[in-house]
């Protein structure tokens, strides 16, 4: 046998035994094993298989590693080459193919042994000294290796990093490096204290010594440049955060595909009530097939659980043209095929340039906010797939955190108050600027986001069919919608009431009781103490709104029911859960439960009450301003009133607390919020005024109700 050709009585080796070529026939081979086995193989598998080998017959050819000759100098390389002619000339008497043998390298009168102690003298008269057992050996490389064995191995050997440095002295920094990932910023002097006492502490006293100091600092550089290891605190958890490799970016093809959810504090202070400055935290979902921002929620301080649902519930709804907005931001005036779109979802009527995206899966992060169960809820009731991403990993949801820094240079600087993005970039007199109350923000944040984000190209955004083409977020909606579809998904009060937070209460004689807050109406009659076949008293489904305590819908055999505060007419002004919290802390229970529930009510009403005169702690003021914030923001926008609102009012107004009653809360109606508008304020120092809180123009569910839901 020569080459790779078989024939039949060869010894192989294969799947780890030996083997005798017992036949061939056709495509296959038939095998017989020293035990005696038949194995019947395909011969392409067979030659393919990397174990196999031919028992005494002639080694594997290697192609020669060409491509390796690049990367070496041009002196190497050619003194391999010149070898390679030799080699030829002392094997087959000519140093090129085809050339005619000289008379000391002619095969026909030499011999292989003549030939090379011939090259070896014409080697070592040209000045190279050179022996016989060099020419042998250089034989042997080419034929194993080809050209590359042919190359001085000394210059391909790779550089270390390192150097000499003791391996001990490298392990060590190594290993306090990586427990440095997640502490503070320290100095290379620390660093070098701190290998000094792992040396220590592992090989033990004076055993390993430390480099010198500027040794030392060139060794860190070699070991850590590059590796995430030094730099800022900030820079070292976006390195460790990255996934491990191979991993390959996110790619949605369709609008709603993936929804990435986050949050993230705004770099402007917003004027709350009483003058009360605070960063608003911002939290928004953007849709990573078109860069959409298909829905945005400012909040006093901090996102909570139905901040995060609403947003659910705002994505699914078309966003309205405000008063004073240009007619060129409408959804009319856009790219997109609005009468197309108009004949399947009459809401885009007067909608502005905002997408309207249904959401397939959302990716949050590990915040309580994004794992609490009101949130897991909503997406269950809306059908959306959640899919949260490891802790602390940023580039798994880079796509929305990039989106951050572009509202961050595009928006955030160009308004009364930015704050700057650290304290390095932070003005003198930040406080004086900030002029926008929260429902402003919200609204000049809304109007950006149609003109100023959705218009705008964006470069990782192509035209299906034309590749060279970028597109806008509003023109990538409008092409991918021509392809995969739209599909509106309407909403009625319920459904919000199902996005609201949720929890299981008895109904008792007095009504429903937590947080020391009682509710009551004539709609719990019939379920007031009743109990299972097991003696266990019966919870009902309880829905709550954080922001607008007032009131709680109790879900019962007809639907949901709205069910008032007993002592929601002793608070004159709009207060939150929060504020409630902090009254509760603050105010000893010295009576009976329901004698304190009444004093915390008037407590809460105090507050509130020297909080906007200006009378009230620090502590009291921005308490009640975050308060009248949120509520301003949130109250009747985030739960529409239900058909039978006149019913409710007419119960509460028996129970002396109704809308009519003097002092009593009054929330404002359909349509109040059809024609209220924004104000932009007129003086120079924009307060928000002590008045009834401005609904939001966020999402407006009574519109949605009364226009498409009936």
């Amino acid at each position: 046998m020569s080459g790779t050709v078989l024939t039949v009585g060869d010894k192989v080796r294969w799947d780890g035994r030996a083997w005798t070529l017992a036949a061939l026939e056709g495509s296959r081979a038939r095998l017989l094993g020293e035990t005696g086995a038949i194995a019947t193989v395909l011969l392409s598998h067979l030659l393919a298989d990397s174990g196999f080998e031919v028992v005494g017959g002639p080694p594997q050819v290697k192609v020669a590693a060409a491509g390796l000759l690049d990367m070496l100098p041009d002196r190497v390389r050619q003194q391999a080459l010149s070898w390679e002619r030799h080699v030829r000339e002392v094997e087959s008497g000519a140093a090129v193919s085809g050339g005619v043998p000289r008379a000391e390298y002619d095969p026909a009168v030499t011999t292989l042994a003549q030939r090379e102690a011939a090259k070896a003298a014409e080697l070592t008269a040209a000045g190279a000294a050179t022996s016989v057992t060099t020419v042998r050996r250089m034989r042997a490389r080419y034929r194993d290796q080809g050209v590359w064995g042919l190359v001085d191995q000394r210059t391909t050997r790779p550089a270390s990093a390192t150097g000499r440095a003791d391996q001990r002295v490298v392990e060590g920094v190594m290993a306090v490096l990586g427990r440095q990932r997640d502490r503070s910023t320290g100095t290379l002097t620390r660093l070098r204290d701190q290998v000094r006492w792992h040396l220590e502490e592992v090989h033990g006293p004076g055993v390993v010594a430390v480099p010198p100091a500027s040794t030392f600092n060139r060794l860190v550089h070699a070991l850590a440049d590059g590796q995430g290891l030094l730099g800022s605190a900030v820079q070292r958890r976006s390195h460790s955060s990255r996934p491990a490799a191979p991993f390959s970016s996110t790619v949605a093809l369709r609008p709603g595909e993936l929804v990435m959810l986050d949050s993230t504090p705004l770099d402007v202070l917003a004027v709350l009530a009483d003058g009360v400055t605070g960063r608003p935290e911002l939290t928004i979902a953007l849709d990573v097939a078109t860069r959409s921002v298909c829905a945005a929620v400012l909040r006093p301080s901090g996102t909570g659980s139905v901040d995060a649902a609403v947003l659910l519930a705002e994505m699914v709804a078309p966003m309205r043209m405000r008063p004073g907005w240009d007619a060129a931001l409408a959804l009319q005036r856009s790219v997109v095929p609005y009468e197309r779109l108009l004949g399947l979802d009459e809401r885009l009527q007067g909608s502005a340039a905002r997408p309207v995206i249904v959401p397939e899966t959302v990716v949050v992060d590990q915040g309580a906010v994004f794992v609490s169960s009101s949130f897991l809820g909503a997406c269950e009731s809306l059908g959306v797939s959640l899919q949260p991403v490891p802790p602390a990993n940023g580039p798994a949801k880079g796509a929305v955190e990039r989106t951050f820094r572009s509202i961050n240079h595009r928006f955030c600087q160009y308004v009364a108050g930015y704050t700057g993005s650290g304290a390095a970039e932070r003005g003198r007199r930040v406080q004086k600027e900030a002029r926008w109350t929260l429902p402003q923000l919200q609204e000049l944040f809304d109007e950006w986001l149609v003109c100023g984000w959705h218009s705008r190209k964006h470069a990782a955004l192509r035209h299906p069919m034309l590749p060279h083409l970028s597109l806008s977020p509003i023109e990538m909606w409008g092409a991918l919608v021509g392809i995969a579809g739209y599909v509106p998904l309407p909403l009625a009060w319920e459904n919000h009431v199902e996005l609201l937070p949720v929890r299981w209460q008895p109904v008792n004689d007095y009504g429903i009781r937590f947080d020391y807050r009682t509710y009551d109406s004539a709609a719990l009659n019939g379920h007031r103490r009743n109990r299972t076949s097991a003696g266990a008293a019966v919870q009902l489904e309880v829905h709550h709104n954080p922001y607008d305590p007032a009131r709680i819908w109790v879900r019962l055999p007809g639907g949901f029911k709205e069910v008032p505060w007993i002592h929601a007419t002793q608070v004159s002004m709009p207060f939150t859960d929060s504020a409630w919290r902090h009254i509760v802390s603050t105010v000893a229970r010295t009576t009976d439960r329901d004698a304190h529930e009444v004093a915390l009510a008037r407590a809460l009403d105090t507050l509130l009450r020297r909080a906007g005169t200006g009378t009230g702690t620090r502590r009291e003021r921005t308490v009640a301003a975050h308060a009248a914030a949120a509520a301003s923001l949130a109250l009747d926008a985030l739960v529409p009133a239900p058909a039978d609102t006149a019913a409710v009012d007419g119960a509460l107004e028996r129970r002396g607390e109704g809308p009519d009653v003097e002092g009593a809360q009054r929330f404002p109606a359909p349509e109040d919020l059809v024609e209220s508008g924004f104000d932009e304020g007129e003086g120079e120092d924009c307060v928000p005024s002590s008045g009834p809180p401005r609904p939001s123009h966020v999402l407006n569910p009574y519109q949605e109700a009364q226009q498409w839901l009936q």
